[in-house]
């Protein structure tokens, strides 16, 4: 654990970044577990404007997308929006993200959380080595990702740029946004792939359809 100049311990702070498009259960079970687990004071559910690796005209408005997020987060206090990523112009960067929140908050300690998927990716992201800096690497597992071929990526991930990477325990749910979107266009039923809420917002603005 690392501590502040005045001797106390940082506030341990994770980050879940992506497009949410839209955010689903799959992503509130992974912030919680992670939450607990690693004994985070808050996750901030942080959404991207222009991801490097999205065509922008495929994704959502970010007003349905914010607003799908701050929903979903609702009545948790161990979860917190943030906008930092929507009020940045141009390509948004987990690196630079990063370097922002050091700056503005120097006695956090921050966990990137991501997707066991992910790991096999964040060595190709921009400037990587400046993330595992700044960030303890959070990544839940997948069972279609063998954990075996995961402790390996860890292993080659931390003998590469160093730094902190955790494994996160939790059930496993098969539920992307891809999916969704892609059952919505059909016509299909997606209760329950994301909360109450956030079901009854996308059927009011038939989002997906």
């Amino acid at each position: 654990m690392d501590w502040n100049q005045t001797g106390q311990p940082k506030k341990k702070i994770g980050i879940m970044g992506g497009t949410f498009d839209p955010i689903h259960m799959a992503h509130l079970l992974l912030a919680e577990s992670a939450r607990v687990q690693f004994h985070l004071a808050q996750i901030l559910f942080m959404p991207s404007a222009t991801p490097p690796h999205k065509d922008h005209r495929q994704v959502s408005p970010v007003e349905h997308r914010r607003n799908m997020v701050q929903i979903a987060i609702e009545g948790n206090s161990g979860f917190a929006y943030s906008d930092l990523e929507l009020r940045r112009s141009g390509i948004t960067y987990t690196s630079d993200t990063l370097e922002t929140l050091h700056e503005e908050y120097p006695d956090t300690e921050f966990y990137f959380i991501m997707g066991a998927d992910s790991l096999f990716a964040v060595d190709a992201w921009h400037q990587p080595e400046k993330i595992f800096q700044r960030a303890a690497i959070l990544a839940g597992n997948r069972s279609e990702v063998p954990l075996e071929n995961i402790k390996k990526q860890v292993d080659y991930l931390k003998e590469r740029f160093g730094g902190t990477i955790g494994l996160i325990e939790m059930p496993d749910i098969a539920i992307s946004s891809s999916e969704i979107r892609k059952r919505c266009a059909e016509g299909a039923s997606v209760r329950y792939y994301v909360p109450e809420a956030v079901y009854r917002y996308m059927e009011s603005h038939q989002l997906y359809r």
